[in-house]
């Protein structure tokens, strides 16, 4: 099975930019659909992004489009979320997550997290105003 491990989190303000990457152990994210979900405080987890395991076809949250960019670099084993513009109401834990695909699903993103098997300790991402 595949560990997941994200970095990049951390303090900034309003309006600035953060690039979370999420490292890949145990097996290659080629064989993986993946995404990113977040958690606030005394919210539960919500969708961010997903991007599908060839095809390049990404989905965002609506909140997100536009501002945050999901990509994979499947020789380097990393998934990454590009966070633009950031606000206050972006503060969350940060998870990233994989789910096996079946040949002929190749090209499908996969948003609901029931769907994904493995996931990672998240990275804390704080926007101050």
């Amino acid at each position: 099975q595949v560990q997941l491990v994200e970095s990049g989190g951390g303090l900034v303000q309003a309006g600035g930019s953060l690039r979370l990457s999420c490292a890949a152990s145990g097996r290659t994210i080629s064989s993986y659909a993946m995404g990113w979900f977040r958690q606030a405080p005394g919210k539960e987890r919500e969708f961010v992004a997903a991007i599908s395991l060839i095809g390049g076809n990404t989905y965002y949250a609506d909140s997100e489009k536009g501002r945050f960019t999901i990509s994979r670099d499947n020789a380097e084993n990393t998934l990454y979320l590009q966070l633009n513009s950031l606000k206050p109401e972006d503060t969350a834990v940060y998870y990233c997550a994989a789910t096996p695909v079946r040949l002929g699903k190749l090209t499908r993103v996969v948003v609901t997290s029931a769907e994904y098997n493995y996931w990672g300790q998240g990275t804390q991402v704080t926007v101050s105003s």
